[in-house]
């Protein structure tokens, strides 16, 4: 059979690093099985085999990068394959096919662990007491980060479940074997831009290179949120509202008033869809990603709350796909987690603005003449100026607001 190519995993991405590889060469694999683990600039996939057959041949290591239309795999049918099978170095495993995969099967969901053992041709690793053990309970960004490292997984002690080796495990190692000069030079490791955070830093610096941005921003009394919030959480515990949530309805209805903010800008046109993909800011490990939930002005606030959960978890367990991530037109932002009042957002290419908010936190207020303390907190909005100008984007920010100070006037556009 012929090499199977990595395959155009979405939106024209032109390449993927290989994360994990599930089989080995010598494993049999049916058609569909899952094959490798690889990050595009968008999301971690699974790649399924096109073929069955017995492998012959893996054309990468992890952490290489391989293009679009190279070699992936070689597959042969089962009178071709060729010699014994060779151990796994990346795990170090000589286990079969079927028992290696549900080895990783069977690791933690929650840690991203998967269970591997040691080859009879390796060494097995010693303890922190001089003891070898058969311990390698990893996961493979785990183990790449200890070889880059050069740490013997062998000689860590996991503190996750059933003994797991996780990546803090990892990371306090490291900081424990830097000598002071190793620490006092730490701001010269090199990080590689690449998958999430290369596709982050290309977009980011598109937007602000294209776009003619501006930003308005405004203090807002937020008590009446947090009421609103608190009432509507101890009415249904088990669906709880984010404040993310309520600040995306009211970013919905705004943009129901001012569309022109719901938008993007292809060459000399303003295309304005006929409805809300709503995008949102979510921090992970492996860098900033915006997941993307469609159609999200036909959900309650309740299902829009338990939709932004569902993707910020996936998007930290790394299990968005592309289409997760494409086709937003409307972004918001929770910055007030990082304890900060306020940001200048930069506008996610290739929509036209950002909603932001900060911290709400007590602050002196002035209510009917009189002051008293609030809960307060800062609304941030950066916009494309092509798109519309200051009167717009100041209206729909004073639009939200208001429903934000007063959450009973929103329910007449509900």
């Amino acid at each position: 059979m012929p090499d199977f190519l990595l395959p155009d995993l979405g939106e024209g991405l032109e390449e993927a690093e290989v994360i994990a590889w599930r089989v080995k060469p010598g494993d049999r694999v049916a058609l569909d099985q899952v094959i490798a683990e690889v990050e595009t600039a968008k999301a971690v996939v699974e790649v399924p085999s096109p073929y069955a057959g017995v492998i012959t041949a893996l054309h990468a290591e992890p952490g290489n990068t391989i293009g679009v239309g190279q070699p992936l795999i070689t597959i042969a049918a089962d009178d071709q394959a060729a010699g014994p099978r060779e151990p796994d170095e990346a795990s170090g495993s000589e286990a079969s096919g079927s028992e290696a995969s549900g080895s990783e099967a069977s690791g933690s969901e929650a840690s991203g662990s998967v269970l591997i053992g040691y080859g009879t041709t390796t060494a097995p690793p010693r303890s922190r007491r001089g003891r070898r053990r058969p311990v390698a309970v990893i996961s493979p960004l785990v183990r790449k980060q200890a070889k880059d490292a050069g740490l013997d997984l062998g000689t860590l002690t996991g503190t996750g479940p059933e003994g797991v080796v996780s990546r803090q495990d990892v990371r306090q190692a490291i900081a424990e074997l830097a000598t002071p000069q190793q620490q006092s030079d730490a701001d010269e490791r090199r990080i590689p831009l690449r998958g999430a955070r290369r596709a982050a830093a290309d977009k980011l610096s598109r937007s602000r290179r294209e776009i003619p941005e501006a930003t308005v921003w405004v203090d807002v009394d937020a008590t009446g949120l947090v009421e609103v919030r608190r009432a509507l959480n101890a009415a249904d515990p088990a669906r709880p509202v984010s404040l993310l949530a309520l600040l995306a309805r009211f970013a919905i209805l705004g943009l129901r008033r001012y569309p022109e903010l719901n938008a993007r800008i292809e060459q000399d046109e303003i295309i304005m869809p006929g409805r809300v993909n709503l995008g949102f800011a979510a921090q992970t490990d492996h860098g900033l990603l915006v997941p993307v939930v469609p159609d999200a002005h036909r959900l309650t606030t309740r299902d829009l709350s338990a939709r932004l959960t569902e993707r910020t978890a996936a998007a930290r367990e790394r299990r968005l796909t592309p289409a997760d991530l494409a086709d937003g037109t409307f972004t918001v932002n929770n910055y007030g987690v990082f304890g900060v009042d306020g940001s200048a957002a930069i506008i996610n290419h290739p929509e036209v603005a950002i909603l932001g908010m900060g911290r709400v936190i007590d602050r002196p207020w002035v209510v009917n003449g009189e002051l008293t303390v609030r809960k307060v907190t800062e609304l941030t909005l950066a916009f494309d100026h092509r798109a519309c100008d200051g009167g717009t984007a100041g209206g729909f920010l004073r639009y939200v607001a208001d429903c934000i100070e007063s959450p009973a006037t929103a329910l007449g556009d509900l």
